[in-house]
């Protein structure tokens, strides 16, 4: 019981985290509309601030992996946090300059701190307890973390001045009180009960273990090759899933619906209800491996959807890819990281890095919206989730 309550506690201060990130994120599916609108930029420019908040993925993701090797997971959370601050206050500069650059500059900050935070928190979660339930501990913080993306824009429209919607001149009062939360969260990441955890066969004393052997054959974390395709999956999915977060708003706009705010709901409802089935099934009636290999399949399905159905219909299928999206990422990491020993901190750097899928997709899409049309665009999830198919029943399995 002690065991299991010294589990818990780490888990409630990792949700909190994890929350941060979503929420973080999410501000974007708001900004994206906003800007097209109050800066008059092009669909293409719109989202690249989402790939702005993503470059730095590419970027950081090997230097915070260095930075959590130096310092620990705890002092990197509250560097990000602070990191998170900065990048607020500069959101608030770009809103009252009314400037596109330092709206990009402002995500590309945002994205840096994002960078820290998920090099720290995501093997956290993985190491923190045994690797075949690592996907049901993910899942739960993955289901906090998704429901935090339409909370942030609600919150910001709690302080829109007309109900006409959020303008450029309504974002400075919530992105204050947005600074003071990641002050305090700062100062609870140092405080808090985290122990600093390592990986099987990570500690240099650890030579005895097949996991040591396996990595310490190795001279470079490249001759993983689950861990290199791992972090592909990660590209194609981090993309992916962006889009199918972050892009509801603004198609419901295009298809002229009422509200279209409120439709930012569908896409994490039913990836909060792939997490819940994945808590319950993994790993008592179902395998990780098994978990991803059903979601790649469901992801696809719900792509052909959103392509072949009328518009207005297309956008609720938008949830089926969602609900496929669920279990991948908490399948990813323990597939990826597993039996890397002394490279774990590493290997977790090239996942973190592969984020910059979230950059590259979601611009893509953007310029197949400004050619052709919103629904046509998602067609490029169907690429991604094609990869991961692969993945998920060859490419994780390679050594």
């Amino acid at each position: 019981m002690k065991e299991k309550n010294n589990f818990i506690i780490p888990m409630l201060f990792l949700a909190f985290m994890f929350f941060t990130c979503g929420f973080a994120l999410g501000i974007n599916s708001l900004l994206v509309p906003v800007l097209k609108v109050s800066l008059s930029v092009s669909s293409t420019e719109a989202y690249m601030l989402i790939g702005a908040t993503f470059l730095p993925f590419l970027i950081f993701g090997y230097p915070a992996g260095l930075l959590i090797s130096k310092i620990g997971y705890k002092r990197t959370m509250a560097a990000a946090f602070a990191m998170f601050a900065i990048a607020f206050g500069v959101f608030i500069l770009s809103a009252a300059e009314r400037s596109f650059i330092i709206f990009l500059l402002a995500s590309f900050l945002c994205g840096t701190a994002n960078t820290f935070l998920q090099s720290a928190i995501n093997p956290y979660v993985t190491i923190l307890g045994p690797t075949e339930s690592a996907a049901k501990r993910i899942s739960i913080m993955g289901m906090i973390n998704k429901l935090a993306w339409p909370v942030s824009p609600l919150f910001i429209a709690l302080f829109a001045s007309n109900s006409g919607g959020v303008g450029l001149e309504d974002l400075d009062k919530p992105f204050l009180v947005i600074i003071c939360l990641f002050v305090v969260l700062g100062v609870v990441a140092l405080i808090s009960p985290l122990p600093e955890v390592k990986a099987a066969g990570e500690d240099d004393a650890d030579t005895d273990s097949a996991v040591s052997d396996y990595a310490n054959s190795k001279h470079s974390v490249f001759q993983f090759p689950h861990l290199v395709l791992g972090a592909i999956a990660i590209f194609f999915y981090v993309g992916s899933e962006t889009i199918v977060l972050g892009t509801l708003i603004d198609y419901a706009s295009e298809l002229g619906l009422p509200h279209p705010h409120t439709y930012s709901w569908i896409t994490p409802i039913s990836i909060s209800i792939g997490y819940i089935a994945g808590i319950i099934l993994i790993p008592k009636y179902l395998s990780q491996t098994k978990a991803l290999q059903i979601c790649s399949f469901v992801a696809l399905f719900g792509t052909l959807l959103v392509l072949l159905l009328p518009g207005v219909y297309s956008i609720y299928a938008v949830g089926i890819m969602a609900l496929g999206c669920s279990l991948m990422w908490p399948a990813f990491w323990p597939l990826a990281l597993m039996d890397l020993g002394k490279y774990t901190k590493e290997g977790s750097s090239l996942m973190t890095m592969g984020l910059i899928g979230g950059a590259v997709i979601t611009v893509l899409f953007g310029l197949i919206k400004d050619v052709s049309n919103i629904q046509y665009a998602y067609g490029i999830c169907f690429v991604s989730f094609s990869y991961i198919l692969f993945y998920a029943f060859k490419g994780y399995k390679l050594r």
